[in-house]
């Protein structure tokens, strides 16, 4: 079941909501029959090879027979740590044990949709989270039931502190709401923010040459070296060939002495390079002198750059490049996620 995103938490309604933590993690669906478990992911492939540490979890305190939905996080100190969780995403089956060795992961669970025979994807969300509350009395960390309140207050409180654990925002469901695949009748609540990003390179669109695909975004760091944080693209075809002609006089001269380009460019973070995740696709891009000041919305800034692709909101001629530094961004205190878990310790090391 989908979430179709809202711009405010809903008001209570006559009880109507029941409010969630959004976690930032990898959606998974958990089948047990028996000995045999499957991890599903929510483009519908397997997940044990990446996860053995979760797998052997589940075995041994799962029911025999059930269908649950949860999200598989990891928790490096007090916060979520996303690129730990990707860096299982690994060929190697010994590199991926090692990780689970070192940093293992959790899952948090938020919905039940079978138990024995008993299917309970027609029967209202309610009940599904009663059910799945029992089942929790003899479960134990590293598994997780999510937070719920059916209290917008509650809920607005966690939208603002629960981010710096790394959780997304908030998710609304509707108390008599079925589970239905494939549907949006589910509402998230995300962090917007806006930040001011030098434009130092872009990529061209699929469809070739002329058309623009994507803004390579740049922030300036302590020591002044400018550092690729991410891309800003969703832009109309009108907008792409626009692009593509209001960059084109910064291109002129720009690889001499491009930051992203030049020797000392292994001391940065730079855009183009190949990586597990980016499954053999081109990442070749064009230099633009960084003279291009953008103003961007994001969700979330994690280890230096957008966790999710960045949004256009306007160009910025009154300001300096220079002054798009790490400083702007909003600094939010952590907040650890063993208060979200009252009764348990998240499972984590680091």
């Amino acid at each position: 079941m989908l979430a179709k995103r809202v711009a405010e938490i809903p008001d209570q309604d006559e009880g109507r909501w029941v409010f969630e933590p959004k976690w930032d993690g990898f959606r998974v669906i958990v089948f047990r029959d028996g000995d045999e478990l499957l991890l599903q992911s929510r483009d519908t492939n397997p997940l044990n090879r990446y996860f053995p540490d979760v797998v052997e979890v589940l075995l041994a305190q799962l029911p025999e027979r059930c269908v649950l939905d949860g999200e598989i996080v990891i928790v490096n100190g007090d916060a979520l740590d996303f690129d730990a969780l990707q860096l299982r995403l690994h060929p190697a089956e010994s590199r991926v044990k090692m990780l689970a060795s070192q940093m293992p992961a959790s899952v948090v669970f938020f919905d039940l949709l079978a138990i024995g025979d008993r299917n309970l994807m027609t029967e209202p969300f309610a009940v599904r989270r009663r059910e799945l509350e029992k089942l929790f009395r003899t479960v134990r960390a590293p598994l997780h039931l999510t937070p719920a309140t059916g209290d917008r207050a509650v809920a607005a409180d966690w939208f603002q502190r629960f981010e710096g654990a790394g959780l997304d925002g908030v998710i609304a469901k509707l108390r008599d709401g079925l589970y239905e695949p494939d549907t949006r009748t589910m509402l998230k609540i995300k962090h917007e923010r806006e930040c001011d990003c030098v434009v130092a390179g872009f990529r061209w669109h699929k469809h070739g040459i002329g058309v623009v695909g994507s803004l390579l975004l740049g922030l300036y760091d302590g020591a002044g070296s400018l550092q690729h944080v991410g891309v800003c693209s969703s832009f109309t075809a009108a907008k792409r060939i626009e692009l593509a002609g209001l960059l084109e006089p910064y291109r002129e001269g720009a690889a001499a002495g491009h930051p992203w380009l030049s020797v000392t460019a292994s001391q940065q973070r730079i855009p183009g390079g190949q990586s597990r995740w980016s499954q053999g696709k081109d990442s070749s891009w064009e230099p633009l002198r960084p003279e291009l000041v953008v103003e961007v919305a994001y969700e979330h800034m994690q280890n230096g750059r957008f966790r999710h692709m960045s949004q256009f909101r306007r160009w910025r001629a009154d300001k300096v490049p220079r002054e798009c530094t790490f400083v702007q961004l909003e600094v939010v205190p952590p907040h650890e996620l063993r208060e979200i878990f009252k009764t348990s310790s998240l499972h984590a090391k680091g």
